[in-house]
């Protein structure tokens, strides 16, 4: 079975995970997909600088999971549901494959071979002179 990723490019597939990798871009998708937050906003969330959030909301926009739009002097983050869509289907696709192959597996296992058989008749007695 192949995994169909025909809407994503493998290097799309890879920046999506590689963004989704680290735990504080995780939150900022979860936050933006509550609703649209300004750069500042996001960055009070974390111990970290403002530039620090900048690259993580950089990061994720480039696997576009999120979009970032001016409004005035500041910069607003949303995430693309439909991005994140595409994302949960490949790991569908993927979590489907694997449950096929342990079901394959689970079946060789419950059906072990059978224990090859002697042939028919005694075999040879041993000498008990030697």
């Amino acid at each position: 079975m192949v995994v169909d990723q025909s809407s994503l490019t493998d290097a799309e597939v890879d920046r999506i995970f590689r963004a989704l990798a680290d735990a504080t871009r995780r939150d900022i998708v979860r936050r933006t997909l509550l609703g649209e937050a300004s750069v500042s906003e996001l960055a009070t969330a974390y111990a970290m600088s403002f530039a620090a959030v900048q690259k993580h909301v950089a990061v994720l926009e480039g696997a576009g999971l999120v979009t970032k739009q001016a409004r005035g002097r500041e910069r607003i983050v949303t995430a693309d549901p439909d991005r994140i869509a595409q994302a949960r289907q490949l790991l569908t696709a993927l979590e489907e494959l694997w449950r096929a192959r342990f079901g394959q597996l689970d079946a060789v296992l419950a059906d072990p071979p059978t224990a090859p058989r002697s042939p028919a008749g005694p075999g040879p007695t041993p000498d008990p002179t030697t």
